[in-house]
This record gives C-alpha cells, structure tokens and sequence, in this order.
C-alpha cells in the first residue's frame, strides 16, 4: 500500500504586543499611509524582551497537537523552519524538543521565507518513506530582534510569530507534491551578511549593523518573488494533473499584499480564492504561511476536499510551491 502524507493539525500564535505602523514614524522616514499603500501592513506584533523563537514555536506546537487530537509523545520528528533560532546551534527544534518533553529526533530547516516550503517537502519524504508516521513541523520566527530599525525600506514588514502543523502517514493522498527552487546568484539581494564565519562578530561589525537583515535591491526581490512564486505554483499543479482552475485557495506567502495579489493574478486565481492575510501580521519569514493557513482554517476557508495550494520565497533565493487535496473537516464560522 502506497503510504501517503497529509496535515491533520494546525495552530498559530502571536505574541500580544501588536505595533502600529505609527509606532515607526519617530525612527524612520515613513507614514502609516506609506506603509499602508506599499505593503498592505497596519501593524505587526514584536515579542517581548525575554520571549525566544522556541517559546512561540512550542504555543503553536500545542494547538497543531490539539487540532490534530494526538499528544506530544505521538511525534516521531520535529522540524522548525526558522532563520531567528535562539542560538546558532544547537537547532532551535532541540530546545522545542526540550520544552514538550520529548525525546525524538529534531532539527532545522533554514531556506528563509521559503522555510515552511522546504520543511514540508522534508516532512513529506520521511513520512512517504516510512521514517516517521507523525512528524512536528514549526515555522518560528522573532524577525524583530534583526531588524535595523534605521532602514525603512526592511523594519516596517516584519512581525515574529509562530506556525505549526502535524504531517502524519495516511492511506489517501493529502499532500500530493512540492517543488523547490533556488538561486544562490542572486543571494546578496536579501541578506543577513554578519555572524557567520564569512564575517564573525566583533565590535565593528555589530556597530556597522551587519547584523541586520538587509535588502540592497527591493525591486529586483519584488520581482523575483512574483516569478518564481507563480511559475512554482504552474510547475506543482501541472505535475499533478491539475490547472490554476482547479485551486480552491492560494495561500502565498505573506510578504506584501501588492507580491500576493500580484501572483494570483499571474496564476488568473480570483481574489477571494487568495488568503492575503497581512494586515496585522506583517512578513513572518517562514512562519507566515502556516500562521495564515491556521487563520484560514479557523475562519472556515478550507474544507476537506479542496485544493490547496502554498507557494513561498525567500532569500537564498529560495522558493516552493506545494499542492495538497485538504483533509482535516471544515469548520463553521
């Protein structure tokens, strides 16, 4: 018997601190209407001092298990897909490992933006493999604590927060295929140059704020996200014998509402089919498609049967699009 892999859980958490855009306008040159018109963002939530990326990866973590109805000693695999972990090393999936008590195997994904895209894949082969029947996969970001708050092209669009999703074996097809990208060519566009071994840490480099995520050439991101993101999403449907026709939602990345609405476009998927849900989340890196999806989910957009369809990019450049038939019951709102 084929072995299938399909999501039977979701949950999503954001910390309480939500920032206005407002709150930017005494530390960059911008506006609430500027922000507003060039992003689709009112307001994102920053944690607090004290609160690490494990802490909101384990909240979600809880909820997906509830959702799912299983308890944590059931998980074979912890994936988190993250670029802000709590530390370097060990992988920030070990101290969420710590934190549920358990004992099996955990590690990082690091594709960006693109993380969950990557993740999914990764969870997908070890259940289709037979490696783990029930696999954790977090998306988990504090994006606030590499912000340069100097640099209004890249301080307004981020948020932190976390989503988590169970992947479990199943004997009908869920998840039926991802397809990845990348193009290290282009890896100085979006970058966090500082704290590796390219350059190690030290007091300069800190004051130079090298330590920051920095986007020399927005356009040319902008540009990239919409053609990859789109050509990703064609590439996964036609794989599996689908067209743009047949998606019943699009759940893209949610980086910037003009990126999103620009790829449903591209793919001739009509609005109300695209969950643009960033208004008062802002860009969650490789947390925002499974934050919006268990938004969606909650909100009653998605019932079992639908086609649906992530899609994400990232710097690296990275990308993905993966095609599921959605297999948890609907919910009424």
């Amino acid at each position: 018997m084929t072995r299938h892999a399909t999501i039977t859980g979701v949950g999503s958490v954001l910390p309480p601190r939500l920032v206005p855009n407002a709150w930017f306008e005494d530390k960059v040159e911008t506006s609430d209407e500027w922000i507003r018109e060039r992003t689709g963002i009112e307001a994102r939530h920053f944690a607090d001092d004290g609160v690490v990326t494990s802490d909101l990866a384990v909240e979600a973590a809880r909820i997906a298990l509830a959702t799912a109805g299983i308890t944590a000693e059931q998980v074979d695999l912890i994936v988190c897909a993250s670029v802000t972990g709590d530390t370097p090393f060990p992988a920030t999936a070990v101290w969420i490992q710590q934190k549920l008590g358990l004992s099996c195997p955990a590690f990082d994904v690091n594709a960006a933006c693109a993380g969950f895209s990557y993740g999914l894949a990764t969870a997908t082969g070890f259940v289709q493999a037979g490696m783990a029947d029930t696999v954790l996969l977090i998306g988990a970001e504090v994006f606030s604590r590499i912000l340069d708050f100097h640099d209004r092209q890249t301080c307004v669009l981020f948020g932190d927060g976390a989503g988590a999703t169970v992947i479990q074996a199943a004997d009908r097809p869920g998840i039926e295929g991802t397809v990845l990208g990348a193009d290290g060519t282009a890896a100085e566009i979006l970058i966090m140059p500082g704290g590796g071994s390219r350059e190690p840490a030290t007091v300069d480099s800190v004051a130079a704020q090298r330590h920051r995520i920095q986007m020399p050439n927005g356009r040319e991101v902008f540009k990239r996200a919409v053609t990859e993101m789109a050509a990703s999403c064609r590439e996964v449907l036609e794989k599996n014998g689908h067209t743009t026709e047949d998606v019943d939602l699009l759940i893209p990345h949610q980086a910037n509402a003009r990126i999103m609405t620009a790829v449903a476009e591209r793919l001739h998927i009509p609005p109300e089919k695209a969950v643009i849900d960033v208004s008062d989340v802002g860009n969650t890196s490789a947390a925002s498609i499974p934050i919006a999806l268990d938004r969606a989910y909650r909100a009653g957009r998605m019932h079992e049967g639908d086609l649906v369809v992530f899609t994400s990019f990232g710097a690296g450049l990275t990308w993905g699009a993966t095609a599921m038939r959605w297999t948890m019951p609907g919910v009424t709102t």
